[in-house]
């Protein structure tokens, strides 16, 4: 298993007289997820992952239906997870560190900070969407912990960006882990502890944090590099 160009998918899919690119990654049998996607949210099985471009101005009634469609258009069965991003999702960036794989696409046009002012809230099209692989089977709180970590280490790159935010108002995230057997699930993580924990000074969780950091700087880093100040898609200074 390799997070690499070789591994996932693109696709292509005309919508609206527009051709819009479209990355996914099957992923092998036996594999769960924890995901905050418009599609596939919670934890549950996991058989693929796909990352949909939208235009800027995306105003979908119901963006999980259309998700849902865009999967089931490209034969993509079983439950997975999907998610949608006004970035160009050509453009992702991927790291890897002791077998943790990430994938990231960065769109940061409209910058938040998590606890901003009901005022000062927007809520305009500008996502980061990650994708986390992990080959070990981790307990459910694991897998909860690691959204935490997750999150941490995107905004710790974010912050040494200089981007005057922790986010933006439509980030997604997925961790996938493989799965064990009912009866396996019981007994694995009193049989290994570091099944137990996704913290960023746990086993997985800090080798997580470390390749979420280094795939969402990167994307952060190209993404400002496209955009500088002045450009119509970025909406905040230097």
């Amino acid at each position: 298993m390799t997070v690499d160009p070789g591994s996932l998918v693109r696709y292509w899919v005309d919508e609206d007289a527009v051709r819009r690119p479209v990355l996914a990654w099957p992923a092998p049998s036996g594999w769960r997820a924890i995901s905050s996607a418009v599609v596939g949210g919670g934890i549950g099985e996991f058989a693929w992952w796909l990352n949909a471009q939208v235009d800027l101005n995306y105003s979908h009634p119901d963006p999980a239906a259309h998700a849902r469609e865009l999967a089931d258009g490209l034969g993509l069965d079983g439950d997975g997870v999907a998610m949608l991003t006004a970035a160009d999702v050509e453009v992702f960036r991927s790291a890897v560190d002791g077998g943790v794989q990430v994938v990231a696409t960065v769109g940061l046009g409209l910058p938040v900070l998590a606890a901003a002012s009901e005022q000062a809230q927007q809520h305009e099209v500008g996502t980061i969407n990650v994708l986390v692989l992990v080959p070990a089977p981790l307990s459910d709180a694991a897998l909860v912990n690691l959204v935490i970590t997750v999150t941490e280490a995107k905004t710790q790159a974010l912050i040494e960006a200089g981007v005057p935010g922790t986010g933006t108002s439509s980030d997604a995230v997925c961790v996938a882990v493989q799965a064990v057997s009912d009866i396996a699930r019981s007994s694995a993580p009193t049989a290994d502890p570091d099944l137990l924990y996704g913290g960023p000074r746990s086993l997985w969780g800090s080798r997580a944090a470390r390749a979420v950091h280094a795939a969402v700087a990167a994307g952060t880093a190209d993404w400002i590099h496209r955009h500088p100040p002045g450009d119509h898609h970025r909406f905040w200074p230097t």
